[in-house]
């Protein structure tokens, strides 16, 4: 015994399950890309002059995940974003190249202290926006996020990849 079952169907079910299984496949493979590019989300806090805002955030930790970013992505819900970290601190480069949503920038330093903001950016531009100085990490989240909860530089970010204040 080789451990292969065999079974018959009869005719007239082996096209449709012919069908079925290479729709199956031909789907399984169309979503792969996205499957395999999906990234687990961290919690990440802002704490603002009025209050903490919790946020759900992908990370963007390789060369390969920090140059894709938000590419190619038609929504971002209210709540989630990207950190993008870029240890050590130094000054950042980033464009909106092939990025369909607006989005605000949300610079951040070595201490989780914001440090600038981009807000309402250009969406498809290959203008440059800078951090203006030396930082750790931007924060990607939708455009207007930053006006609608009140972050401003200085703010502090509470999440791992950030010193914990003492």
């Amino acid at each position: 015994m080789t451990g292969f079952v065999h079974f018959a169907l009869p005719p007239s079910l082996r096209g449709a399950l012919f069908a079925r299984l290479l729709l199956t496949l031909l789907l399984g493979f169309a979503l792969a890309p996205r499957m395999a590019g999906a990234a687990e989300f961290q919690p990440l806090e802002i704490a603002t002059k009025s209050g903490v805002r919790m946020f759900s955030v992908e990370m963007a930790t390789t060369d390969e995940e920090r140059a894709k970013g938000l590419m190619y992505r038609k929504e971002l819900p209210d709540g989630q974003g990207m950190l993008f970290d870029f240890t050590p601190e130094q000054t950042i480069s980033m464009w909106m190249k092939n990025t369909y949503i607006s989005l605000d920038m949300i610079f951040i330093g070595g201490d989780g202290r914001v440090t600038r903001i981009a807000e309402n950016t250009e969406t498809e531009s290959t203008k440059i926006i800078s951090s203006g100085g030396p930082a750790k990490a931007v924060l990607e989240v939708i455009a207007g996020t930053e006006r609608k909860y009140g972050i401003a530089p200085g703010d502090q970010v509470v999440h791992p990849l950030f010193k914990k204040r003492r």
